[in-house]
């Protein structure tokens, strides 16, 4: 009989180890009562339906263990593609692939994806699909290899945030989608049938909108997100101005809840009049640049190495800081009782940098305040000047900027080398922020 070290025969030691286990489990139900009980019970429950889910995928079970025994000769890996959103589909497929070409995943892989949900953008699926292997068979593979121990090399490991550039690899490598002449026949025509002379050039504005989850996922209540949208009405100023400069602005978005207010008629309403799957990616790839709110619209013309400008951004540790023509400005925070607007130090001191639910705000009593038609507006002119190289800055610029970085605990899960700005007017109208 095999023994181990301790002298007790190797079965004796595993009714030990069952006994154990046992009696720590029923202490936590004696301690928690019902509740701890019924969580036991669900995860009991979620593990033996995945074991019974695998039996009953009994076909795929040869299948997996080729793919094992293949291992030493090519190593296969099964994954999902974050197809229900559109800056996860856009922005984490982007970077798997730049973390490829730079080495930083494994060469000798031959991944197989399969969508997760329903996809949100059926020209993006498209794109993903011609240069990647995609598979409807790799996501019952995926379950089976997953379920039975031993697995763990055939599954592509996405890395924590891994839709943030935490290597500056956007800047590095080349744009990963390209457009068919037929797509680039037919965006064209979509410009012009928006009123986009050939050639002309236009920026992108979005705000975030409460009404696209409320008609996307009307079963589900995102109001713990309201801190996170704004008003299209406040990106107005800024799109007037962009035309005035000789630029069409074209306001982005999907079910958005209000249409856009009457502007210059450089200024197209294309959320509400001329909105598909194809324009929402030839717009983000090929406007100048983008304007827009947190949110994963903004994903898109990242992706296609497009300079982004965000307004509006309530969660601070979620700054695109590795673009360096990207710029930035945030929401504010109102301390009710004190009558005051939160510091930057108090917000990193007081760990609200990167809050995702309204409701912690309302423990703190804090208001969120939305940037001003006059802070997105500067942020919009900045940006145009930046990139044509007419940019004045003032004197105190850059010991402005200085001031924020050395208050910015930038998370290393979101941040490499940070290489963008904050807006310039917006950190000179609020010097008391950086106290």
């Amino acid at each position: 009989m095999v023994r181990s070290e301790g002298g007790y025969p190797e079965a004796t030691q595993r009714r030990k180890g069952l006994a154990t286990i046992s009696r720590r489990h029923a202490s936590e139900i004696r301690e928690g009562g019902w509740s701890v009980l019924l969580r036991k019970t669900r995860t009991a429950l979620k593990a033996l339906s995945r074991y019974l889910l695998a039996l009953l995928l009994f076909p795929f079970w040869p299948v997996v263990l080729v793919v094992r025994l293949m291992k030493p000769f090519v190593l296969v890996r099964f994954g999902p593609l974050r197809s229900r959103n559109i800056g996860h589909f856009a922005a984490n497929t982007e970077m798997y692939l730049c973390r490829r070409e730079a080495g930083l995943d494994d060469p000798r892989a031959k991944d197989i994806f399969y969508h997760l949900g329903p996809v949100c953008n059926r020209q993006l699926k498209i794109m993903w699909e011609r240069i990647l292997h995609v598979s409807p068979l790799a996501r019952p593979m995926d379950f089976v290899n997953r379920a039975v121990p031993g697995g763990g090399k055939h599954v592509i490991l996405e890395p924590p945030r891994g839709d943030f550039d935490i290597h500056g690899l956007l800047q590095r490598l080349p744009v990963h989608l390209a457009f068919t002449p037929e797509e680039e026949r037919a965006g064209q025509e979509g410009l012009r049938a928006m009123g986009i002379p050939e050639e002309a050039p236009f920026i992108c504005f979005h705000a975030r909108d409460a009404g696209y989850h409320k008609d996307a996922n009307p079963e589900r209540d995102f109001s713990h997100t309201e801190h996170r949208s704004s008003h299209v009405r406040d990106h107005v100023p800024a799109a007037g101005e962009m035309a005035r400069r000789g630029y069409y602005a074209v306001r982005m978005g999907s079910m958005v809840s209000e249409p856009l207010p009457a502007a210059s008629p450089m200024v197209i309403d294309y959320a509400t009049r001329y909105r598909s799957d194809f324009m929402d990616i030839f717009l983000g790839a090929k406007c100048y640049f983008y304007i827009g709110d947190q949110s994963g619209l903004d994903a898109i013309p990242g992706i296609f190495r497009r300079p982004v400008a965000t307004v509006n951004l309530s969660q601070f540790q979620r700054a695109r800081t590795w673009g360096p023509d990207d710029l930035f400005v945030t929401k504010k925070l109102w301390l009710r009782k004190e009558r005051r607007l939160v510091t930057f130090r108090e917000i990193f001191d007081w760990h609200i940098d990167d809050v995702r639910r309204g409701e912690e705000y309302e423990r703190l009593d804090i208001e969120v305040i939305e940037n001003t038609p006059e802070e997105i507006t500067a942020l919009a002119v900045e940006m145009d000047e930046r990139l044509k190289r007419t940019w004045q800055p003032a004197a105190e610029d850059e010991e402005l900027q200085r001031r924020f970085w050395s208050i910015y605990k930038a998370d290393k899960l979101f941040h490499g080398e940070i290489l963008s700005r904050v807006g310039a007017d917006f950190l000179r109208r609020n010097r008391e922020l950086l106290d």
